[in-house]
């Protein structure tokens, strides 16, 4: 049977209104990531919680890669058991209920991290971001329910662009309103965490409220945790059939480290490397928002005419020029200082460079997700893209941890070139994707 003939007699997809209530949980969820992770919080616990102790904040930095990689480390332990259970009981929607109040709920009692308050801020982050991490992958496990395989980069793309908007109205309020990540206004900016609580816990209902439950629960009186292992167990024998998700995923454990590291560490490069200003500061988030969000739109309609495959490894090629852009960028203002008499600033080189990486995140981003939709079977969605979680945070482990120790070493500037290795890498690996044979087998799993 050809691809387009399977498509057409698919069940049912979902109307316009369950994609966009899907979308939505990106569109809230950028709140906790961009301003607990990326922009605010990340800066706020490095420079203030625990501060300079004259090492140039490598402690700081290294406590915070700590924190990010024990909550994807228990990310890695548990979302493939998770999606088993999630596959077999048709409880994607409670499952991702559960992640949901729990990010809401941490993320608010950040209020409390005072500076010196170390132990609290670590703990409520390594929470925060698992419950959070852990929803990633439950939204991301409806995505081949909502339409045909060639659709599918573009209803991603719809998500992470809804993502990023989502993000440019919290941060913007928030930098606006609650003001700079310092210690002097230490009083305005702890609301941050209760204000991305808030956030996501309001903008989140119309996932709730639209997006269905398509599977049918198998009967059982076995508890979770045995269906969890007995279901695991089975996938990875069969992960040798779905060959070309397998060698994706090892592809994406590359790509994903590098972009979890800058996700980690952009703000905080600005901050101790480029020593921007606020307002170019503001500046540069917006860019980032703007062009991120266009990134995943133009790069999601792009990725259903040239095919998944070839989209992710252009994204990945983008990603290697934007990091050489990132480490380069005081050279490149001197230079021009010196050789030009231009008197450009560092700061102002970062925002040019700002929307490579801006283009570079959202694109990548959701051609990965995208092609995990494509090489899933419908029964086993939550199963595989719990692997895809499995995957994103064994990255984001090793990343960030490669980073903090190596920054603890050399320096945060020199270290940044880590990213530009593990991209590459990336790319080689995913040459060896055929991304029609890996359709092809995810049809003949359903059709059996």
């Amino acid at each position: 049977m050809l691809l387009n003939d399977v498509a057409k007699a698919a069940p049912s997809y979902a109307s316009r209104r369950e994609i966009f209530g899907w979308a939505m949980f990106d569109f809230a969820n950028q709140a906790y990531t961009l301003l607990i992770i990326t922009v605010v919080f990340g800066e706020l616990f490095t420079t203030v919680i625990v501060g300079d102790r004259g090492d140039g904040f490598r402690l700081a930095n290294f406590l915070w890669s700590l924190a990010l990689a024990i909550s994807y480390l228990m990310v890695v332990i548990t979302a493939p058991l998770c999606g088993a259970v999630m596959d077999y009981r048709a409880e994607k929607k409670r499952f991702l209920l559960v992640s949901y109040l729990a990010t809401v709920s941490t993320t608010a009692m950040l209020y409390f991290v005072a500076p010196g308050y170390v132990v609290m801020g670590l703990i409520l982050i390594i929470i925060s971001n698992y419950a959070y991490s852990m929803g990633e992958s439950f939204i991301a496990a409806f995505l081949p329910e909502l339409g045909p395989p060639d659709k599918l980069g573009k209803i991603s793309g719809f998500g992470w662009s809804l993502g990023y908007i989502g993000g440019l109205f919290a941060a913007g309020f928030t930098l606006v309103v609650l003001g700079e990540a310092t210690e002097e206004n230490f009083e305005r900016i702890r609301w941050v965490g209760p204000f991305a609580a808030g956030f996501f816990l309001i903008t989140a209902i119309p996932t709730f409220l639209w997006l269905k439950e398509r599977g049918t629960p198998q009967p059982t009186g076995v508890a979770y945790w045995r269906i969890a292992r007995q279901r695991v167990q089975s996938t990875m024998h069969e992960l040798r059939y779905f060959r070309d998700l397998t060698v994706f995923l090892i592809s994406l454990l590359f790509s994903m480290a590098g972009v979890y590291i800058i996700i980690a560490f952009a703000f905080i490069y600005g901050a101790q490397v480029i020593g921007w200003d606020e307002s170019v500061r503001n500046i540069m988030f917006i860019i980032v928002q703007v062009t991120a969000a266009a990134g995943a739109l133009g790069f999601g309609w792009l990725q259903d005419r040239l095919g998944a495959k070839r989209t992710y490894q252009i994204t990945l090629g983008l990603w290697v020029v934007a990091i050489i852009a990132i480490w380069a960028t005081p050279e490149i203002a001197a230079l021009a200082n010196t050789r030009f008499g231009w008197q450009w600033q560092a700061q102002h080189v970062f925002l040019v460079v700002g929307c490579l990486a801006g283009l570079s995140l959202g694109s990548s981003q959701s051609a990965s997700r995208a092609l995990v939709g494509l090489f899933s079977p419908l029964e086993k969605s939550a199963e595989f893209f719990g692997f895809w979680g499995l995957a994103n945070k064994l990255a984001g482990v090793l990343g960030i941890v490669m980073l903090g120790v190596l920054q603890a070493i050399i320096g945060l500037q020199a270290s940044i070139l880590l990213c530009v290795g593990l991209f590459v890498i990336a790319m080689l690996i995913c040459a060896n994707v055929n991304e029609r044979r890996g359709r092809e087998a995810a049809i003949a799993w359903e059709n059996a």
